[in-house]
């Protein structure tokens, strides 16, 4: 692996950056569409662009979705997933609802021991522990100012933990590209029905003005971007530097929060998110010792 700190910033902050466009652009849009309206437009947008990639580079290959059953079961999880995030982030400060994202990892680590049959180890436990103790500092269970959307999000981070581990099972057979293509496919029929379902009316947009349209286009974007921005910072550096610096989102995106929508700012929060992203920083760090190779015995030399 290449080990380059000044392009895995630069990258992070690519990521930093389209994480905090993506949740402005959910808030602006959630004015004039629902939940299921955004996130289809998303995947509609998402459709575009992958398209549009596909004729640029006649490189792209997108296969056909193999197996189907994980495909399946990866994409229902994420659309409900991506749902109940969405529709914290509207409920709850933008700071609270990121923060309670960065449990994912400890419920992936669970799902992996489980299902990927990896194995225990003193640093998962540890990790798992520590990410539900920082849950526990984030929403202070019964304090009056108890929001009960953190139990969304709290559910979206499980999801998103599903959608991790069959992430990393269908790259085996599938590319990025073949992922990303079939998740937009499916997922985007499922929010209009699930729009129609209950409403009985669906709108792509909610008018043309031109602060809809750069909404839009932020929505469509920064999501992809992110996905682009991460992967990248993973080629350039090691996870145990990658993730540290990805927690710096819970602190960028508190501060829009307070800037942009006059929200408060919680220190609890960042502290619980802190907790959580240190237990992931040790099980990484637990792992690269672990991988490492050990040193060869010297050789005894006769005289």
């Amino acid at each position: 692996m290449t080990h380059d700190l000044r392009k895995v910033v630069a990258w992070m902050a690519g990521t930093l950056a389209s994480f905090c466009a993506l949740a402005i652009s959910i808030r602006g849009l959630g004015h004039g569409l629902s939940v299921y309206e955004i996130l289809a437009l998303r995947n509609a947008g998402g459709l575009v662009i992958l398209g549009a990639v596909a004729l640029i580079n006649p490189r792209v290959r997108i296969g056909p979705p193999r197996p189907l059953p994980i495909h399946l079961l990866r994409n229902v999880f994420h659309m409900l997933g991506q749902a109940l995030w969405t529709f914290g982030l509207m409920r709850l400060p933008l700071g609270t609802t990121f923060a309670l994202e960065f449990t994912a990892p400890a419920w992936t680590l669970v799902l992996a021991v489980l299902f990927l049959r990896e194995r225990i180890s003193a640093a998962r436990i540890g990790a798992v522990v520590l990410g539900f103790i920082g849950v526990l500092i984030i929403l202070r269970p019964g304090i009056a100012s108890f929001n009960p959307a953190s139990l969304f999000v709290l559910t979206a981070a499980f999801m998103f933990a599903v959608q991790l581990t069959t992430t990393k099972f269908l790259t085996g057979t599938n590319s990025v590209m073949t992922i990303l293509v079939w998740m937009n496919v499916m997922q985007l029929p499922l929010y209009i029905a699930a729009q129609l379902a209950t409403s009985g009316d669906f709108r792509l947009l909610p008018d043309w003005q031109p602060a809809t349209l750069v909404y839009v286009a932020a929505l469509c974007t920064s999501g992809l971007m992110a996905h682009v921005c991460l992967t990248n910072a993973f080629r350039h550096g090691e996870a145990i530097v990658v993730v540290p610096l990805d927690f710096l989102r819970v602190p960028a995106i508190a501060m829009v929060g307070v800037a942009f929508y006059a929200e408060p700012f919680d220190s609890l929060v960042l502290l619980g998110a802190a907790v959580s992203a240190a237990g992931i920083v040790w099980n990484l760090w637990d792992q690269a010792v672990t991988a490492r190779p050990s040193p060869r015995p010297l050789k005894s030399v006769r005289l």
